[in-house]
């Protein structure tokens, strides 16, 4: 089981990856995307994912519109032009740091 703390500091990279793998998605479908790929061990509270797009959509990495589908509104998020340079960045900076933690964690096996 995966500590929370570890989420709060990765949802911005989180966020950032699906929106770039995916042209547009709206809030209920990131969620769910979430919990199928952690085989339902991440599950993503409105109250961490909207703060989380509004700041990233505040700093100019994601746009917002509405489509309406099946007779209601729902708003979409996907990743600026800003938006894609900055995911390709945080994935390649996640993948770095998985690995050296991996490392340090790994080191403590042998000592």
């Amino acid at each position: 089981m995966y500590q929370k703390e570890f989420l709060k500091g990765t949802i911005k990279t989180v966020l950032l990856c699906l929106l770039d793998e995916h042209t547009e998605m709206y809030g209920y479908e990131i969620t769910q995307l979430v919990k199928v790929r952690s085989e339902n061990e991440i599950n993503l509270t409105e109250g961490a994912l909207y703060p989380a797009l509004h700041k990233l959509e505040a700093n100019g990495l994601v746009d917002t519109f509405v489509k309406k589908v099946d007779g209601r509104n729902r708003k979409y998020y996907q990743l600026t032009t800003l938006g894609s340079k900055e995911a390709s960045k945080a994935k390649k900076g996640w993948l770095q740091f998985n690995n050296l933690i991996g490392n340090v964690i790994n080191s403590f096996n042998h000592a």
